[in-house]
């Protein structure tokens, strides 16, 4: 029997438990709504937003092929294969939307989706106390906004009317009246009294966390990659014999607002550290960052060593999908995000900063200091490889370049195609004067005087 329509009304944390029901008994979406009451669209949307993507034990070099058990290819998979058949699941991608009780989740290689009726339950209510906090306006919108306001109300509108023939603000007749009343238009001369009757409204007490202007915030992009689902991910790579090879990706700068930035990365099986220059610290351009990179190595290359990305929250990293996928919709790695305030979760390009910053010290204009294109920026990064490392992390006393020869020689034939050189121990430089091109070329005279008064010494002996 089905329950008693409840339409407008939120679903409740009995709803979601029943969606979960249904979701493990594998009955469609149409009879999990007639369960609760709720249209099947409302399930529908239940479910792909709150589901939580659980990585396959697939590595990337056997991508999601639905063949890959029977192929003769397996060894050497590419998504350009004739043979590919992309692998699809009913259950999964369909109705109910959720891997929850199937019968084959524990022997199924794929990526799955995983519906919790808990975790649904506290997005929703952290969802509902953010859109209630604050003001969900910039301090720019709520200029423009204001100021059409204060210009319909001398006109003589009402605040329904203004709602009502400009849907463009996007808000209701009570939301316009708090923000006046709480003083949100105040720069664009809107106070309270502006309104026709307001003398038989009471005047409303606010705190001044009212007046903060706050455009909400979205967390969808976190969903299967947090931390948890980082190390969940390893695991069951770990199970599966498959070794993944992680790369640690930040970004510095000096100027927040006027840059330059650096898209750092530290690749921890090569032990090599790579880098691209930025003017601007938004999500596209540290996707094109990335693609610089894969254009760089080759894509073979970069699927190898870039199969997991571990980063911060930045927002200049918000648009994982771009750093996942290629524009022609396939796969080239997987982004995870390092818990909030925990930079120690990627301690390798944090602990690679300190060394960039011998360079390029904090509190001086990079610019200024020579650092204007990637091109100076291959230099620091040719120094910063050419230094011995610490044998502490277990490659012995060689530089990054050695290291990474032995394991990737490929990888290092890239980077001297895209202008990261090989520098002498005896050269290596790690002072802010490196981009300064009179001095440096000092330097190195001195170097060379140097070096041949010493291999004098050394005949004589």
């Amino acid at each position: 029997m089905a329950a008693k329509k409840h339409k407008g009304k939120h679903l409740t944390a009995n709803d979601r438990h029943i969606i979960l029901e249904g979701i493990r008994e594998g009955v469609s979406k149409t009879e999990i709504a007639s369960r609760i009451g709720a249209d099947q669209t409302t399930i529908a949307k239940e479910i792909s937003i709150h589901r939580t993507l659980v990585p396959g034990r697939i590595s990337l070099t056997m991508r999601d092929c639905a063949l890959y058990k029977t192929c003769k290819h397996r060894s050497n998979c590419r998504k350009t294969c004739k043979e590919y058949v992309p692998f699809s699941c009913k259950r999964r991608d369909r109705s109910p939307g959720a891997c929850n009780g199937c019968t084959e989740r524990r022997n199924c290689r794929y990526d799955k989706y995983e519906y919790s009726a808990v975790t649904a339950q506290h997005e929703y209510e952290k969802k509902l106390f953010e859109s209630r906090e604050g003001i969900n306006l910039t301090a720019e919108e709520a200029k423009v906004m204001g100021d059409l306001v204060k210009q319909l109300l001398v006109q003589g509108q009402s605040p329904i009317e203004i709602v009502t023939n400009n849907p463009e603000l996007g808000i209701c007749e009570k939301t316009l009246y708090n923000y006046i009343e709480a003083g949100v238009f105040r720069s664009s001369g809107v106070t309270n009294m502006d309104l026709r009757r307001q003398v038989s409204r009471r005047q409303r007490m606010s705190k001044d966390k009212t007046n903060e202007f706050k455009k909400r915030k979205s967390y969808a992009y976190l969903k299967g990659r947090t931390t948890e689902d980082y190390e969940q991910y390893l695991a069951e790579q770990k199970e599966a014999g498959v070794h993944v090879s992680v790369v640690e990706m930040d970004t510095m700068y000096n100027d927040v607002s006027n840059g330059p930035f650096i898209q750092t990365f530290k690749i921890i099986d090569a032990q090599i550290a790579l880098a691209v220059y930025h003017e601007e610290k938004t999500s596209d351009e540290m996707i094109k960052g990335l693609d610089m990179i894969e254009a760089m190595l080759g894509r073979d290359l970069f699927e190898s060593l870039f199969q997991v990305i571990r980063t911060d929250r930045g927002s200049e990293f918000e648009k994982p999908e771009g750093l996942e996928m290629r524009a022609d919709g396939s796969r080239r790695t997987r982004v995870f995000y390092c818990d909030p305030m925990a930079s120690y979760q990627k301690p390798l390009v944090e602990g690679k900063h300190v060394e960039y910053r011998y360079v390029l010290p904090k509190g001086r204009d990079l610019r200024k200091l020579g650092l204007t294109s990637q091109k100076q920026l291959n230099l620091v990064l040719s120094h910063l490889n050419s230094r011995t490392l610490d044998s502490s992390i277990g490659t012995g006393k060689q530089t990054p370049f050695q290291f990474a020869r032995f394991f990737y020689p490929e990888l290092v034939e890239k980077m001297y195609q895209f202008g990261i050189d090989e520098v002498d121990g005896n050269y290596v430089i790690l002072n802010p004067w490196l981009l300064d091109e009179k001095r440096r070329n000092e330097e190195f005279s001195r170097i060379r005087k140097r070096l041949s008064e010493k291999s004098v010494l050394k005949r004589k002996k």
